[in-house]
């Protein structure tokens, strides 16, 4: 396939937007359904959830119990290949390496003024819903990026819903990533309807305090419309990438790091931004030759990524690649430049930031320790990467002495008195 290399600046209003649109726009056009999926759950519960298995995931549970039993456990324990097993244990330490020192300890009471005292007081959520996805492949990596902070934040039940396969069972690797996470309440069901039960519950499934992990339109559209029933975490949608580069990087580190995220499926997307046209063009050049290198289904993918929601770009100087990539705030962001460091500065919006050419997607993705799930359709703007914080609330403690009191009394009642509140200023003033 031809991958055309555009100018920013050559570029007019529309062409841009073009470029920095997300397939999650396309969100609205799956509202209907789902709401509809949503309401059946809601009226019928465990036999709604029945029948959508059936029609969706064309699993019956009427002969597989909702909840994985613990001899699934043993047998994807005792089945899964040892080398498999290595590779999630290490990963498994590095991501709960780095989240145990996200912790966050309680702010310790401080005297504001004489007598006055506040402090912080940080406990975990009673209760939270890990979705782990399955439509285009097994993911445990989803499992312990999710697992590892909500277990480390202590959150005291922790349940994960997911697609079975057609036969009713779970991806092996996932209970065995979920039985090292300490998890065990695992479901067989995911999509809109899963969201829903979990949100709304059922009688067989108690709700949760919040749902959060990636999954398709589908479930994105099921979490907007139980945004007021149940906390849906930040929103995690189709992968995306972007890679800021120089006249220092190589064509085609840059080519093969570009399909990383693009090859979870067509409505991924993933953009170079480049400061030199040349680079640029080889680049899309091995992109194109590495594309028919790919098997099936991923050939056809990131085909697709790059017809709808890829692109190939130059800028004319790194602060306007750094702008273009501001503007775009992508998911995970890798800068091949020959001072990443440098750059570093330049960058407000994005994800996750892999510094210099030796970290490609895939290992941030799986082993380095920070978290890979990660805000999407541009909302790395204002949200942050999955973390123990996700799984804790805060609460202010607060404490007077009557000479405390006494000291905030006479600034209370005269801000009371001017808000119109009476009752807020005898509140202070009748205990001097």
């Amino acid at each position: 396939m031809d991958i055309p290399v555009r100018r920013w600046r050559d570029l007019n209003n529309e062409q841009k937007t073009s470029i920095l649109q997300r397939s999650e726009i396309n969100i609205n056009s799956v509202m209907d359904p789902v709401h509809d999926i949503i309401r059946r759950i809601q009226d019928n519960g465990d036999a709604a959830l029945k029948e959508l298995s059936l029609e969706l995931d064309k699993v019956d549970l009427d002969l597989h119990p909702f909840r994985v039993g613990e001899q699934e456990f043993d047998q994807a324990r005792e089945n899964l290949a040892d080398e498999v097993k290595d590779a999630l244990l290490f990963c498994i330490e590095n991501v709960r390496s780095y989240h145990e020192a996200q912790l966050s300890r309680s702010m310790e009471m401080m005297e504001i003024r004489p007598g006055v005292f506040a402090g912080e007081r940080a406990s975990p959520i009673d209760s939270a819903a890990l979705y782990v996805p399955r439509g285009r492949g097994s993911f445990p990596s989803m499992l312990y990026m999710l697992g590892v902070p909500a277990t480390v934040a202590g959150v005291p039940r922790i349940a994960v819903l997911t697609p079975p396969n057609r036969d009713g069972s779970i991806d092996p690797a996932c209970l065995y990533t979920a039985e090292i996470c300490g998890i065990e309440e695992i479901y067989r069901f995911g999509g809109a309807h899963g969201v829903a039960a979990m949100a709304l519950g059922t009688e067989s499934v108690k709700p949760v305090a919040k749902i959060i992990g990636p999954g398709s339109m589908y479930v994105a559209a099921a979490k907007r419309l139980l945004s007021d029933t149940v906390d849906v975490g930040l929103p995690a949608g189709p992968s995306e990438s972007a890679v800021l580069a120089d006249a220092k990087a190589d064509p085609y580190l840059l080519a093969i790091d570009l399909l990383t995220e693009a090859e979870h499926g067509a409505d991924s997307s993933a953009v170079l931004v480049c400061t030199d046209e040349t680079v640029a063009g080889r680049a899309a050049e091995h992109l194109a030759a590495e594309i028919e290198k790919l098997p099936q289904p991923r050939k056809d993918f990131v085909s697709s990524v790059f017809s709808g929601y890829g692109a190939v770009i130059y800028a004319d100087s790194i602060e306007e690649a750094a702008e273009i990539v501001n503007l775009y705030a992508p998911e995970h962001l890798q800068v091949q430049c020959h001072e990443p460091f440098d750059v570093l500065p330049l960058i407000r919006n994005a994800g996750e930031i892999i510094l210099g050419d030796n970290t490609p997607f895939s290992a941030a993705n799986y082993a380095v320790g920070a978290n890979a799930v990660l805000p999407t359709g541009g909302r790395a703007r204002t949200y942050s990467p999955v973390s123990v914080r996700d799984f804790m609330k805060y609460s202010s403690v607060i404490y007077a002495t009557k000479a405390g009191n006494a000291l905030l009394a006479e600034h209370v009642a005269v801000l009371a008195e001017y808000e119109g509140f009476p009752a807020h200023k005898n509140a202070v003033q009748k205990r001097r």
